[in-house]
């Protein structure tokens, strides 16, 4: 019998991705097998983000193609998930006629309940119910793999819907994600990536005989055999503990790189986005990290033109990127998200002006950070081995530590930790040379 085929478009974050990687596992279990074309496809499957309105976009422009698809074989299947659905739950069916089922970041599981049923209508599922980590993955390296250790988010930052479509912080269980990473261990993953809508918080909604914090979390998983980097994303300023900090410089396997959103560098801005800290708060928590691991690469996000942000607002950002010196950063244009408190705040920041300011700061974003990156030149460092390089496929690529992209030529198959010797720097990408020999595993 010809199995069913599907097609997963992710748009977003790692937790979109972690959760598509258990949407292809548990339709392999059902028996579909994954379609390279959208076309070929009896199932076309989206999982959608709604923090940033180039995200809806897109979305929407391949639902489009989607509607096509149905048309010329109404017996396809059509599902959107994700952060987007479950915004717009109360609409998609009206909005979109075709789309067959809908179902919200902790409804995943339902999907299969739909597919598996007799049911001939539409299906919308939009209550919180479980986490996507208790089900099958179909991972997209064999090497890597995504931990969701918390889903949800109990901040209420001001531009951010991501209370509203994944909820309160609920945190898992220690055990299980310990029991979960073992697994991985033992299938042959090397590097794993802890998730979270607030990584460092995770644990204070547990009960107190089960209860760790953060950093005693990620000491449990450095001692599990075969594991041999860590990484975590994303982390709340607010949260950023010593303990944490002090975790990178003595645990064995937890990368040189950590990830701090900025956002805003005016305190005033800050407050109004609600971040619950400021600008003095922030530059404090990168002091400690210099501090403790004064090689730990620092990457951030931040947001240019939020409503009411002044002219004396953003240089103070610039000021900040200039001091800092980010190893990398995302920088997105302010979008009004629909239900958020910015949406209707007063003083819109013109998007003339929004440009402006962005063209600004990813110059001094670059600049520093292809200053930072001339460290490495000279240096030898590890890199786990991802494949070709996309840029010249007679190279490799592989991540350093301090989550670098490497083009280098040498040997390797994925999976494999090499020593490079880097010989050139870009803002974004090292360049280097690899020795004769795999690191074998420690």
């Amino acid at each position: 019998m010809t199995r069913r085929l599907y097609h997963v478009t992710t748009f977003g974050c790692q937790m979109n991705e972690h959760d598509s990687e258990r949407i292809k596992g548990m339709l392999e279990s059902l028996g579909y097998a994954e379609s390279e074309s959208r076309a070929d496809a009896d199932l076309i499957l989206f999982n959608t983000c709604s923090i940033r309105e180039a995200a809806d976009s897109r979305f929407i422009a391949h639902l489009g193609e989607a509607r096509r698809l149905k048309r010329e074989h109404p017996e396809r299947v059509v599902g959107v998930g994700g952060c987007w659905a479950q915004s717009v739950k109360d609409e998609v069916f009206r909005r979109f006629p075709f789309v067959d089922v809908a179902f919200g970041p902790g409804q995943v599981h339902r999907l299969a309940e739909f597919l598996t049923s007799d049911s001939l209508g539409a299906q919308g599922f939009f209550e919180f119910e479980g986490f996507t980590g208790h089900l099958p993955a179909k991972r997209a390296r064999h090497h890597q793999g995504w931990v969701q250790i918390s889903v949800g988010c109990n901040s209420v930052c001001s531009y951010c819907i991501v209370p509203s479509t994944r909820g309160r912080e609920v945190s898992r269980s220690p055990d299980e994600l310990i029991a979960e990473v073992e697994r991985l261990a033992c299938d042959g993953v090397r590097e794993v990536t802890l998730l979270g809508q607030n990584v460092n918080s995770y644990g204070r909604d547990l009960s107190r005989g089960s209860r760790l914090t953060f950093a005693e979390l990620l000491e449990r998983v450095d001692a599990i055999p075969g594991i041999e980097r860590i990484r975590y994303t994303s982390p709340h300023p607010k949260d950023m503990r010593e303990d944490v900090i002090r975790a990178h410089a003595t645990l064995r396997a937890l990368c040189e790189h950590i990830h701090l959103p900025l956002q805003s560098g005016s305190s005033a801005v800050l407050k109004r986005m609600r971040r619950t800290y400021g600008r003095e708060r922030y530059l404090d928590r990168v002091a400690l990290i210099r501090e403790h691991v004064p090689d730990c690469a620092l990457t951030t996000d931040i947001i240019v033109g939020f409503p009411g942000e002044t002219d004396g607002d953003f240089e103070q950002t610039l000021a900040v990127a200039e001091e800092v010196g980010f190893d990398g950063a995302f920088t997105f244009v302010y979008s009004p998200r629909r239900g958020t408190e910015a949406a209707t705040m007063p003083d819109q920041v013109p998007h003339e002006l929004k440009v402006e300011r962005m063209e600004r700061l990813v110059e001094v974003v670059q600049r520093r950070a292809r200053e930072r990156a001339q460290r490495f030149v000279g240096r030898t460092i590890e890199v786990l081995v991802e494949g070709p390089s996309r840029t010249d496929p007679s190279r490799l690529r592989g991540r350093s530590r301090h989550n670098k992209v490497v083009n280098f030529d040498g040997l390797g198959e994925p999976g494999e930790l090499v020593d490079v010797t880097i010989s050139a720097a870009t803002s974004q990408t090292l360049s280097g040379v690899a020795s004769l020999a795999a690191r074998a595993a420690r």
